[in-house]
């Protein structure tokens, strides 16, 4: 049986003396897309700081295609294949597209003409934007970076926290495309969203996250009826 893509068992943790996580259990098989709900403050954005190894959690493990990962540093787990884009983007806002594409080849064993022909072919649009500082591209288009950026690891398993975060629809709609091509590649992806309606369609599986737990799983159609109980906070 091939092991979860991603799993947590009773994972706790904290920041300072307030609990963010209450005993979280979440199973990602893999080669799928798992879409994590809930309101602001319900731990989604925790969660994804513990699986990425940037927050040790206080309690309970984490697992990585069936291997323990707690405690191992983010680098690690980026050359073992994970990868993050974390909400607000995390671009370089003082440097241009291609030297934010350069610092993909820092981790080693990439070319930067390879980086960059992966990142002009799924993002055509960062091709005519090279020579552009980061900082003043669009909001659309920063996202497309990270997300660019991201893929040029050739990642098994893709972390998103939030990527529709104050952009237009019609480009959220764009985003949400790519992702549904990586699923079709088999990539792993474990969405956190607070937007139930543009995360669904292309999710596998879904959760229903409030006050630092995973309330309700299952496949989209089976969390929508509990979506409004959810975001009104009577889960």
């Amino acid at each position: 049986m091939t092991a979860p893509g991603i799993e947590l068992v009773g994972v706790r943790a904290a920041y300072g003396r307030i609990d963010v996580l209450r005993g979280v259990d979440l199973v990602v098989p893999a080669g799928s897309v798992f879409a994590l709900l809930g309101p602001n403050g319900a731990g989604k954005s925790t969660t994804l700081r513990v699986i990425s190894g940037r927050m040790r959690p206080r309690a309970g493990c984490v697992h990585i295609a069936g291997v323990h990962v707690n405690g191992t540093p983010p680098a690690r787990l980026a050359r073992a294949g994970l990868c993050s884009v974390p909400e607000g983007r995390g671009i370089f806002p003082n440097l241009t597209v291609s030297d934010n594409l350069r610092m993909a080849t820092y981790r080693g064993g990439l070319s930067f003409s390879d980086v960059r022909d992966t990142a002009f072919e799924r993002f055509p649009a960062l091709s005519d934007r090279r020579t552009q500082l980061a900082g003043t591209l669009s909001g659309g288009e920063q996202q497309m970076l990270a997300l660019a950026r991201a893929l040029t690891t050739n990642p098994a398993v893709l972390l998103l926290d939030e990527i529709s975060m104050g952009l237009a629809p019609l480009i959220v709609a764009e985003l949400y495309e790519v992702v549904a091509r990586l699923a079709r590649e088999g990539i792993t992806i474990l969405i956190v969203e607070q937007f139930a309606r543009v995360a669904l369609p292309v999710a596998d599986f879904a959760g229903i996250m409030t006050q630092g737990r995973i309330q309700v799983v299952g496949e989209p159609a089976d969390v929508e009826a509990a979506l409004s109980e959810a975001y009104l906070g009577a889960v």
